[in-house]
C-alpha cells in the first residue's frame, strides 16, 4: 500500500519552532510530528510513502532517509513548483500512487489524532468504493464544512458548508483513503479536493464516511499545538500509561506528564497536568509546570513557573521568572532571572531581559 502526506510549505503558522526546523520535524510528544504518522501508516501495511512538499530541506532528507532504512519504506518528495491545493498534489505523484491496483492514503501532516489506518482499510475494501472519508464529531458544526450520509449507511449524499440550521455533526478530519481510479478525476493544477473532487465523488455514490473514535486536533498553531499534546498523553494514559511518569513520583501533579529518561528533574517541583519534557532536559528545584512543551536540551531553572507555552530547544528559562498565554520560545531563547513574559512569540537566539506583558512578536 501507498500514502501520501500533505506537507505543504514553511509552516508559517508554527512558527518561531518552524524557523529552525522544517514542520515535519518539529517534536510532538518528544518524537518529530511526522513520525508518528508514518509508524501507524507502516503497521497498516504501507512501504511507499511519498511527501507532498513546496519545497526540500536537506535536514529532512537526512531523516527521513533514517526512517526508510529503520521501517523498510520508501520515502520519495513530490515537490510542487507551484502550490496544487488539496488534490493537485495527487495528480503530481501519479506514478507512485497509481502503480499498481492497491488503494493509498492521503493525510494532512498538521493532523493528530489515533491513526485508525488499519480499520479504515479494512472498512474500504468491504465496501468496495471509490473513496474512504475519515470524520470526527464536533459540538459546534456551524463553523465546518459537514458531512451528510444517506440514511442509514455510510455513503455520503452531500456537504454542507458551515450549516446554519442542524444538519449532522460530522466533519472531514484530514485523512483519506482512495483506490487508485480517483486519479481520473484530478488535472495537474491546484485543485481543491474538498470541493471539487469530493462533491463529484459523492454524486456518484463513491464516498464512504468512517467515524474516527477519539480525539482529533489540527495542530499546526501554537495554542492548537498545546491542546492537541493534551489530547494526546490523555489517549497515552487510557492506552499506555506506562509511557507516562506515574503518579507515584513526587514531582507529578494531576497526572499526564511524559518525561524523556534522559531528562533531570530537581527537587520539590510540581508538574502536570499535561507536560512534556524533551531529552537532555534540566529542570531545577521549585519549579512548576502546567499544560506546557520542553524540547530538547531546555533549562529551567529554580523555582520558575511555565503555564500554556511552549519552550524550544536548547532554551533557558530564569529563576523566579514565569512563562504564561501561549507563549513559544523559538530555538536558543534566554530568558533572564524574575521575568514575566505573557502570550510572546520569541525568535531563535534571543534574550529576554524585560518583562513582556502584552502578546506579540519579539524580534
Amino acid at each position: 500500500m501507498k500514502a501520501l502526506i500533505l506537507v505543504g510549505g514553511f509552516g508559517t503558522r508554527l512558527r518561531p519552532l518552524t524557523l529552525s526546523v522544517p514542520k515535519p520535524l518539529v517534536d510532538f510528544a518528544n518524537k518529530p510530528m511526522i513520525l508518528h504518522q508514518i509508524e501507524a501508516l507502516v503497521k497498516a501495511g504501507v512501504a511507499d510513502i511519498v511527501l507532498a512538499v513546496n519545497y526540500k530541506p536537506e535536514v529532512m532528507v537526512a531523516v527521513l532517509k533514517k526512517y526508510e532504512e529503520k521501517f523498510g519504506i520508501t520515502i520519495t518528495f513530490s515537490v510542487e513548483k507551484e502550490p496544487l491545493g488539496t488534490a493537485g498534489p495527487l495528480a503530481l505523484a501519479r506514478e507512485i500512487l497509481g502503480k499498481d491496483e492497491s488503494p493509498f492514503f492521503v493525510l494532512n501532516a498538521d493532523v493528530t489524532c489515533d491513526y485508525p489506518f488499519e480499520a479504515m482499510r479494512d472498512f474500504h475494501f468491504a465496501h468496495g468504493n471509490e473513496g474512504t472519508i475519515l470524520a470526527t464529531k464536533v459540538e459546534e458544526p456551524s463553523k465546518y464544512g459537514v458531512i451528510v450520509t444517506k440514511p442509514e449507511c455510510t455513503k455520503i449524499d452531500r456537504f454542507v458548508e458551515k450549516p446554519v440550521e442542524f444538519v449532522g455533526n460530522r466533519i472531514n478530519a484530514g485523512i483519506y483513503i482512495f483506490s487508485p481510479s480517483i486519479l481520473d478525476r484530478i488535472e495537474l493544477r491546484p485543485t481543491s479536493i474538498e470541493k471539487e473532487i469530493f462533491p463529484k465523488m459523492a454524486g456518484d455514490e463513491q464516498l464512504h464516511t468512517f467515524d474516527l473514535e477519539g480525539y482529533w486536533m489540527d495542530v499546526g498553531q501554537p495554542k492548537d499545538f498545546l491542546t492537541g499534546t493534551c489530547l494526546y498523553l490523555s489517549s497515552l494514559a487510557k492506552k499506555s500509561p506506562e509511557l507516562l511518569a506515574p503518579s507515584s513520583q513526587s514531582y507529578v501533579n494531576g497526572g499526564n506528564v511524559l518525561v524523556h529518561p534522559s531528562a533531570k528533574i530537581g527537587e520539590g517541583c510540581k508538574i502536570g497536568p499535561n507536560v512534556t519534557i524533551g531529552p537532555n532536559a534540566v529542570i531545577g528545584n521549585g519549579v512548576c509546570l502546567q499544560r506546557c512543551v520542553l524540547m530538547e536540551g531546555t533549562h529551567v531553572k529554580d523555582y520558575a513557573w511555565v503555564k500554556n507555552s511552549i519552550v524550544g530547544w536548547h532554551s533557558s528559562v530564569g529563576r523566579w521568572s514565569r512563562l504564561d498565554g501561549v507563549t513559544v520560545l523559538g530555538d536558543d531563547v534566554h530568558v533572564a532571572d524574575e521575568i514575566y513574559v505573557n502570550g510572546a512569540s520569541v525568535l531563535p537566539h534571543k534574550s529576554i531581559s524585560s518583562n513582556v506583558c502584552e502578546p506579540g512578536i519579539v524580534m
